[in-house]
């Protein structure tokens, strides 16, 4: 597609400009998760149940999913400039959206306005970006947006905590508003608007429809354990749209020439396996810190602060390793990083399922770095594999479908655990609560005759109930990861032509 420029940039202008870049990708990441670790506060105040954490998370992520492969239509049609600052507008109108809900519907609400916004920020900036550095540092440019986006993604939590506990659960959002109006004000001074000499086509009917699909699929997961599944209508008429939806998209992927994700993609062998074990990448990496951290402050009383510290290690260690893997030789074998990454994600989940009330920090702090070790090489490796051997007339497509499959592992992977948390802990606490006599010890201890002895011993065994549940979800996590450990055998050594050092949103 050509472009043409509508004015000039001054060497200030462009440094400004991807200051301003790299700003929009650190906050659009960072708040996914900065609502992490101030959940309980956020639960207190807008009602929330415990199976509705996770709503927090797959709202933002799955809006951000359906928006993202539309970026580029968008651009082309109305500006990059516009559609940059027109999401930069709704993305902080839905973070006073999400200061001043008052319920766990609004709230989500917000969230999903917020990643809907979000989901332009960051390809439109890392596009910027590529266009404001000379050719031979595109390389340099990638490692550095891909840093800044796992920093603020893996920053969020810290920083969400140390502000819910000090200033409120709303400073979280509060805080972003302030770099919205800086980012905004760069690109009104300093972006020239860049638009297609064509219209741009985009092939919305397939994007409707697998939207619709996984959306639908979503939402069955997220409610269907609060709405006892297939009793509820509501269970019923999701199950059919995402039925109806991905039937839609595989009959239109069949017989149309052209949609958003084209069929060749799958041909490629690296490529397809790749995008697979980068789902599986994504139901790793955000689930553990939607587990972890009501963990940390709701079971084991960890202060909201202190819950998004214990994360600093597992962040550290994967930005450290997506660096160094970064800096491995192309000639390396990258089939051997990606057994090592796995084996380090796989054996920091075994190392999770060893959690107990009896842990101290240390536990928590080396199952998270082993895992961010794993997944910091997985992030750089994946994206080698998929793109060595993928012709480059297919990039841009192919970039969109690997992004995809990372953000839909993530939220996909946060409903499954928190609805198998669910379903867990009430059946772990029926098996502990049948074994409870009156004449037990234990129970003579705290009163059992009394309404409050009786109420803490409830507390007691849903305590443990949940952490016996938590823990069964990090086996899951590390289940997954194995099941698709087996697929690198079958990936080509890949060429040594130029490939990309990173690709994800």
């Amino acid at each position: 597609m050509s472009i043409v420029d509508t004015a000039p940039g001054t060497a200030s202008g462009r440094r400004s400009i991807m200051v301003a870049a790299l700003l929009a990708i650190f906050m659009q990441a960072a708040n996914i998760a900065l609502p992490n670790a101030a959940l309980l506060h956020m639960a207190g105040t807008l009602s929330m149940s415990d199976d509705e954490f996770g709503w927090v998370f797959t709202s933002y992520i799955a809006a951000n999913a359906v928006v993202l492969p539309v970026t580029g239509w968008l651009a082309g049609r109305f500006g990059r400039k516009i559609v940059f600052q027109v999401s930069l507008l709704l993305f902080a109108i839905a973070l006073l959206l999400d200061t001043m809900a008052t319920t766990t519907l609004q709230f989500v609400f917000a969230r999903i306005l917020q990643g809907a916004a979000g989901g332009t920020l960051v390809p439109l900036s890392i596009v910027i970006l590529l266009e404001q550095t000379p050719a031979p540092g595109h390389d340099r440019i990638n490692l550095l947006w891909t840093l800044t986006l796992f920093s603020g993604m893996l920053s969020g939590p810290p920083i969400g905590g140390w502000l819910s506990e000090y200033f409120g659960w709303q400073s979280i959002f509060y805080v972003s508003l302030p770099l919205v109006g800086f980012i905004f004000l760069v690109l009104a001074l300093s972006l020239t608007e860049k638009k297609a000499n064509r219209e741009v086509l985009f092939d919305f009917f397939g994007l409707a429809t697998f939207s619709l699909g996984m959306v639908g699929l979503q939402m069955l997961l997220d409610r269907g354990e609060r709405l006892e599944w297939f009793c509820s209508a509501e269970i019923w008429a999701e199950a059919m749209a995402s039925l109806l939806g991905f039937y839609l998209f595989f009959v239109h992927i069949l017989t149309s020439r052209t949609h958003f994700l084209e069929k060749v993609l799958f041909k490629d062998r690296n490529y397809s396996l790749s995008a697979i074990m980068f789902f599986a990448f994504g139901f790793v990496l955000l689930p553990t810190l939607a587990l972890t951290s009501p963990m940390l402050e709701e079971l084991l009383g960890y202060p909201t602060d202190t819950t998004g510290y214990m994360t600093i290690p597992r962040s550290v260690a994967l930005v450290g390793a997506l660096f160094l893997s970064w800096r491995m030789p192309a000639r390396l074998d990258s089939r051997w990083l990606i057994a090592g990454g796995m084996a380090l994600v796989i054996y920091g989940n075994w190392w999770m399922t060893g959690y107990s009330p009896l842990m101290d920090m240390r536990a928590i702090a080396i199952a998270g770095m082993l895992q961010g070790a794993g997944l910091g090489t997985l992030m750089v490796v994946l994206t080698r594999a998929a793109f060595s051997t993928l012709d480059p007339a297919l990039r841009a497509e192919g970039t969109v479908l690997f992004n995809l499959s990372r953000l839909y592992g993530s939220t996909l992977g946060i409903a499954v655990v928190q609805m198998f948390v669910t379903t867990n802990t009430q059946s772990v606490h029926l098996a502990l609560a049948k074994n409870i006599r009156p004449y037990g010890s234990a129970a003579h201890a705290v009163g059992v005759p009394s309404g409050s002895g009786l109420a803490a011993i409830n507390a007691m065994v849903t305590g443990q109930a949940a952490i016996v549940a938590i823990v069964g979800q990090f086996k899951l996590l590390m289940v997954a990861m194995m099941l698709v450990s087996p697929l690198l055998l079958f990936l080509r050594k890949p060429s040594m032509a130029g490939h990309p050092r990173a690709g994800g949103q």
